[in-house]
């Protein structure tokens, strides 16, 4: 009986990563498509948004394939900020509240 609760686990396990595959994979090929065209890498925009964002933590980023653009998350004080940056250029595109 354990076994098979744990083979339908794993089953579960397997779809859910499966689901969330081709979305992410289709991301990545878009940001990199975006990279080739002449778009800066997501590592320099990080480092260039880190030096705008004194005293904030940097929480990661997100890659929107339709606006060609990056959110950048950062943390200050308990409160999140978010920053979307146009890909291709690293200029901001809009903010939330800081």
């Amino acid at each position: 009986m354990k076994r098979f609760v744990l083979c339908l686990s794993l089953i579960g396990a397997v779809s859910t990563a499966a689901d969330a595959w081709p979305r992410r994979s289709m991301e990545q090929f878009r940001a990199r498509e975006m990279r080739r065209e002449g778009g800066p890498p997501l590592r320099d925009i990080q480092r260039q948004w880190q030096g705008r964002m004194p005293g904030y933590d940097y929480l990661g980023s997100d890659y929107d394939p339709d606006q060609g653009s990056y959110r950048l998350k950062y943390m200050r004080d308990g409160s999140v900020s978010w920053v979307d940056v146009d890909g291709r250029t690293g200029r901001e595109v809009r903010r939330s509240p800081r």
